[in-house]
């Protein structure tokens, strides 16, 4: 029994093989479209693919077209060739407005887009476009079926450019001794709580700023001394208010000491 069983499947596998490249060698486009319709049904996406790249061009305009389209958008999401998954899912969108599928590829064009979206520390360029795409189709589409997934995306994607803002204010931070400018993270956090006031690292780009006053004030001229401890100690209080009880207490109250101290060279 096992055996007539292989000899099916096997024989199957050959005659689907068979029927692939024989649409594969046509210049039969009807021919094309049904074996690219069948691989497609049966999750044969990158067999799918070579063929519907070939009847394309021969389909536009015609009623099939819509279908077609979004069979190749789908293949090439399926096969994660995300970049042109979302041109075409795009392309979809806007070719075919009132169509049933419309909604979904919006989605699916944007969601393809922040699949692209690399690591932290990579440029971010395509983090901002699939942000473009994932604002514009929850715009469109407010009460749409995929607006959790859509809201999900949108949140990690932020989250991404947020790391990546606050490490960037951090390095800052550990290159201004060499540099000998503390100005620099002390305005880089300063935007980065102004981008992300919600920050989880809120407590932390509090701390880096009041550091890189308290650096700066310590270090400075005479003249300009005293104007920068009093700028220090408001960093001071802003992370004290912002978390009592914060991790950096004994750090930063052994430096508002400092700064304590310094200022009385200036009531004399």
């Amino acid at each position: 029994m096992y055996r007539i069983f292989y000899i099916l499947f096997l024989a199957l596998i050959l005659t689907s093989c068979s029927e692939f490249q024989k649409a594969v060698k046509s210049d039969d486009i009807k021919l094309q479209y049904e074996v690219g319709e069948k691989m497609y049904e049966k999750e044969k996406y990158a067999k799918a693919i070579r063929l519907f790249e070939k009847i394309v061009p021969s389909y536009r305009g015609k009623p099939q077209a819509e279908k077609l389209f979004y069979m190749y958008s789908m293949s090439l999401y399926n096969t994660k060739q995300y970049y042109t998954a979302g041109y075409q899912f795009e392309s979809f969108a806007a070719t075919y407005p009132t169509s049933l599928k419309a909604e979904e590829a919006a989605f699916l064009s944007a969601k393809s887009y922040s699949m692209l979206s690399p690591r932290y520390s990579l440029d971010q360029e395509d983090t901002y476009r699939a942000l473009d795409r994932l604002q514009a189709f929850i715009n469109k589409y407010p009460n749409s079926q995929y607006m959790p997934e859509a809201n999900e995306v949108v949140q990690t994607l932020n989250e991404k450019l947020e790391k990546k803002a606050f490490e960037i204010a951090k390095q800052y931070h550990t290159t201004a001794e060499y540099f000998g400018d503390y100005t620099a993270p002390i305005k880089a956090f300063e935007n980065f709580l102004i981008d992300f006031p919600g920050s989880k690292y809120r407590e932390d780009a509090l701390y880096y700023k009041f550091d890189s006053a308290y650096e700066l004030a310590i270090n400075s001229v005479y003249a300009k001394m005293y104007d920068r401890l009093l700028a220090a100690k408001t960093h001071y209080a802003a992370l004290i208010k912002f978390n009592a009880d914060t991790k950096y207490r004994q750090e930063v109250d052994q430096k508002l000491a400092d700064i304590d101290k310094a200022l009385q060279n200036f009531s004399k």
